[in-house]
């Protein structure tokens, strides 16, 4: 016997191979029919929606899900705008804690303050009353802390990145968060999963990349959050970054020993491992991996049938992940490194060699359109970093498009918020006008090119027999053949304050069930 079937009628639908196509029959999770609605099947539901549009699903090809719970529930710092603005939202927010509470709090990014002063610990105990204070930067590649956490951790002290400000960066930050993330409860987390994963599918997003590892998350965070996965939720594919840890990956239910395996930290950080020095900072950032290493990991994922991959930002790093690469290629050929679909997470120091790297190794390049959004362009974190003109190679998507890397976008939530037609957006408004995209190719990368990141390559279309995972839209800024329109016509008004309305969902299907319907709690 088989499920009810549904018609969706009276829409726009983004269907290429079907451009005049205003209705789709959903029949046992994949899509039966498609077609104009006079030709529609009979069904044993209709729904009508009026005009609005119909689009394959996002994928976020890069996630923390706990955090971003967290995040959503915690402490918001992203709009704060000096070190008094950051101790008074501190300050305000531990009023609402129990006295033995802790405060957790993210977001602050102080390369776009007038004054880039940041309170120390014994200002954070004084705001927040004693409580131990974790608060990661925007990167979440650093955090400030309180003196009491500082406390309660006494081995960070001898770690690499410690300074007693309270400024945490590199090990000493990892010894620190273990302890921070381990104080909230598993209930707490488990629950901040679901409210990640729920605002997820409010975005029209059906499934993410979530990017754990032992240096970031913990294995019953990893595999409590995998139990969640399409139980009336977005689907999850986990990605376990652990060096030459492709089995346990794989017993973890992994699809992939990558995600947040560290090769280098981020520039935000100024952790980020580049090939010339920081411009405001000294040294060139910290490489964590050797050649060796990125060989041997990827040599493990292929004993083991897993996907790789390595979290890799300054061009330094991803030249380390690339030499590895071409030791695997010539142990195992070329054409089975290209099949395996290995990926890189951000990938946002490139040059024309680099990116002749991805293509000769099929390498997948996991994106974040946002962070060019947030701190591309002059005045902002990347020219503070490494300079205006070096900040201009930075994420680089329209060339690595165009020379056919494989491109599967996300936001890297918390880092940014989850926001995949503000991602398209801004792949589309890139501030280096030869780094543009288009609407389409930006949308594909946010769609089906997820789903081809995770190998699963017939899924992210509107086309007959393919799983019924869909969004629906109100899109008050009308549709280009199929399209929204996401960029403002005068082009003196694109860019990241692009007033363009973006649309809103107001129904996600997955697999034919309806996982977020507008209005529906």
């Amino acid at each position: 016997m088989t499920n009810p079937s549904t018609l969706y009628r009276g829409a726009v639908l983004h269907c290429p191979a079907e451009p005049s196509a205003t209705a789709l029959l959903v029949r046992d999770g994949r899509i039966a029919w498609l077609g104009v609605d006079a030709d529609a099947p009979a069904a044993d539901r209709v729904v009508d929606l009026d005009g609005a549009l119909v689009t394959p699903a996002f994928v976020d090809a890069h996630v923390h899900a706990t955090d971003t719970g967290l995040a959503l529930s915690g402490l918001d710092l992203s709009s704060v705008r000096s070190a008094g603005e950051l101790l008074a939202a501190v300050s305000a927010f531990a009023a609402g804690l129990p006295a033995d509470g802790v405060l957790l709090g993210h977001g602050w990014d102080e390369s776009g303050w007038a004054d880039r002063r940041l309170p120390d610990a014994g200002e954070l105990d004084r705001a927040a009353g004693g409580r131990r204070v974790y608060l990661s930067q925007a990167s979440i590649h650093s955090a400030l802390v309180s003196s009491a956490l500082l406390a309660a951790c006494p081995q960070a002290a001898g770690a690499a990145g410690f300074d007693a400000s309270g400024w945490l960066r590199r090990d000493a930050h990892h010894v620190v968060r273990a302890v921070a993330q381990g104080s909230v409860g598993r209930g707490q987390r488990v629950a901040a999963q679901r409210v990640a994963l729920a605002h997820a599918a409010s975005l029209g997003i059906a499934a993410v990349h979530e990017c754990g590892g032992p240096e970031i998350s913990d294995e019953e965070d990893f595999t409590g959050l995998l139990a969640l996965s399409g139980a009336g939720l977005p689907e999850v594919y986990g990605y376990w970054g652990e060096l030459s840890g492709a089995a346990r990956a794989r017993d973890l239910g992994a699809v992939g020993a990558g995600g947040d395996l560290f090769a280098d930290g981020a520039l935000g950080s100024r952790t980020a491992h580049v090939s010339a020095a920081y411009r405001d900072g000294q040294g060139c950032g910290h490489g964590y991996l050797s050649v060796d290493q990125v060989r041997d990991h990827l040599l493990d994922c292929a004993a083991h049938g897993m996907q790789g991959g390595f979290h890799a930002i300054g061009d330094a790093a991803i030249s380390t992940v690339l030499a590895g690469f071409a030791a695997v290629a010539a142990r195992l050929g070329t054409d089975r490194v290209r099949a395996a679909r290995h990926r890189v997470e951000h990938a946002e120091l490139m040059n024309k060699r680099l990116i002749a790297g991805f293509v000769e190794f099929g390498v997948v390049a996991s994106m974040q359109p946002a962070f060019d959004r947030l701190w591309g362009g002059a005045g902002r974190m990347y020219e503070s970093r490494l300079g205006l003109d070096r900040s201009w190679e930075s994420n680089p998507m329209g060339a690595m498009h165009s020379v056919g890397v494989a491109l599967a976008f996300g936001s890297d939530s918390p880092v940014t918020p989850l926001d995949p037609w503000g991602g398209v957006r801004a792949a589309a408004a890139h501030h280096n006008p030869s780094q543009r995209m288009s609407v389409r190719a930006a949308f594909a990368a946010h769609t089906r090119g997820g789903w081809r990141a995770v190998r699963l390559d017939n899924e992210g279309v509107l086309a007959l027999g393919a799983p019924a995972t869909f969004a629906v839209w109100s899109s008050p800024a009308g549709v280009e053949r199929g399209l929204p329109v996401l960029l403002a016509q005068d082009p003196e008004l694109r860019g990241p304050s692009d007033p363009t309305p973006l649309p809103v969902c107001r129904r996600t299907v997955l697999r034919g069930e309806v996982i977020y319907e507008e209005g529906v709690s």
